[in-house]
């Protein structure tokens, strides 16, 4: 339970994005690529905190 995954983003999930945006599917390599990129464009901790704030409400 101390490390369960919370949020996944999958192949399928960049393969629908990329679908979207350049019409066709991309090549191991280019999932490759883009894999570091993705991860570094994610503000996690915002995202948990924001998350937290619109569902937590804070006994006082």
């Amino acid at each position: 339970m101390k490390n369960q995954t919370i949020y996944i983003l999958s192949k399928v999930d960049a393969q629908n994005v990329a679908q979207q945006e350049i019409g066709r599917k991309l090549t191991s390599y280019e999932i490759q690529r883009i894999k570091d990129s993705i991860a570094d464009k994610i503000n996690w901790y915002d995202a948990i905190a924001d998350a937290i704030n619109e569902n937590i409400s804070i006994a006082s």
